[in-house]
């Protein structure tokens, strides 16, 4: 009996989330999560009738499938409102522009021009992964009308996108077709073209310059997810509730923005840009070192990006300085919104240029790779570095 759990195990990990990616393509996240459970639930259970008639994940997706069709029957008997978020959601394809970072264009309006079976198609191929075999068993179609379904669908597709100039001179291929979000996202309009162009004008202008600073080829890429505006935003990374000044987030190797078209109140069309790049090097921060001090990732991408000036710096912890309030190295590895409230985003980059100012790009290598060792990267100690930055400050305030 162990033996055979433990091979059900490896089925689940093998699986999972290809199950859980191929239901949400029909219900919102909390329901496909909670269906995929059902559904290998049922699989366990019911795992010795399976006869090898179709793949093992085939003959789970026909499980989960079920498990959808009783799902859209019990809403229906109570009355519950469904929505097909294939209507919703945004696609985007990616492309890359420089040796590290890639970008992804909205697809949305392009995809809506294609048949709800093409759709699906597309969706299984690319979104989950499925082989045109499993496809094929899937969609119950023969495997040579998937093949021609699919080369025909991307056909119109790269002749709908093709329409578009500025997308036109970046994009490649097609074939990275990805879903980024299932909120209710507003569709694509005509000035996002232009909203691509100048994020990747903007990084292009840094992204190998900081590379080369710091010492440092990115292991992987990064992508760019751009959503429509900062509410969608919010929902999309989980935080709802966020503060307005919340426009972007790193998120493994993706970088989550709002579009600089609806920044909120808090931010302008050039501050998105400029935050776009404050991202990317603090990814590239921790790319380098995941054990990097918040100061340090967080000042030297403000640094970088040169997100605010000295005068509003200077006027925001002016008060703080004068009473002798300058945040402590551990004040500043606060993760809460609170992070803001005590300036923590003006002191980190006073804290970064300081050690460029003082120090130079080698000491500044030094901390990003060993960030206990202050004696090796500044020749002094901690409590002592964070002495001279104060001197620093009140002398600049005075």
């Amino acid at each position: 009996m162990s033996g055979a759990h433990d091979k059900f195990e490896d089925i689940f990990t093998l699986y999972y989330d290809r199950i859980r990616r191929l239901l949400s393509l029909k219900v919102d996240i909390q329901t496909a999560e909670d269906l995929t459970q059902l559904t290998f639930m049922k699989a366990m259970e019911h795992i010795n009738s399976f006869r090898g008639d179709s793949s093992l994940f085939t003959w789970i997706c026909h499980i989960a499938n079920n498990n959808l069709k009783n799902e859209f029957r019990r809403k229906d008997r109570n009355c519950e409102t469904y929505v097909d978020l294939n209507h919703l959601e945004n696609r985007f394809i990616s492309f890359e522009f420089t040796k590290n970072v890639e970008i992804r264009i909205d697809i949305t309006l392009a995809l809506e021009q294609l048949s709800e079976i093409d759709r699906e198609i597309i969706s299984l191929h690319y979104d989950v992964g499925c082989t045109l075999k499993e496809v094929s068993e899937i969609t119950q179609m023969k495997l040579s009308a998937v093949k021609n379904r699919l080369y025909r669908a991307l056909e119109k597709l790269r002749k709908e996108l093709h329409n578009d100039e500025e997308v036109r001179s970046f994009m490649s291929v097609i074939d990275y077709i990805t879903v980024i979000s299932k909120n209710e996202l507003k569709g694509a309009s005509e000035q996002d073209s232009k909203v691509y162009q100048d994020i990747i004008n903007h990084l292009k202008t840094s992204v190998d310059r900081i590379c080369t600073q710091l010492r440092h080829q990115p292991s992987k890429k990064i992508s760019i997810e751009i959503y429509p505006d900062l509410q969608s935003f919010h929902h999309a990374v989980g935080e709802p509730d966020a503060p307005n000044w919340f426009m972007g987030v790193i998120e493994n190797n993706t970088i989550k923005i709002a579009s600089p078209l609806h920044p909120g109140p808090e931010h302008t069309y050039q501050s998105i840009l400029k935050s776009t790049l404050h991202l990317y090097t603090i990814w590239l921060v921790t790319d380098i070192n995941p054990a990097a001090p918040k100061w340090l990732y967080q000042g030297l991408g403000g640094y970088e990006a040169g997100l605010m000036t000295k005068e509003y710096i200077d006027s925001s912890i002016a008060e703080l300085v004068k009473h002798s309030q300058i945040p402590t190295f551990e004040d500043l590895e606060d993760n809460t919104w609170e992070f803001d409230e005590k300036k923590g985003f003006q002191f980190s980059y006073t804290l970064s240029e300081f050690v460029l100012q003082h120090y130079g790009i080698d000491a500044l290598n030094k901390i990003i790779r060993n960030p206990l060792d202050f004696e090796d990267a500044f020749n002094c100690s901690a409590a002592e570095i964070h002495k001279l930055w104060s001197h620093t400050l009140k002398a600049r305030l005075n």
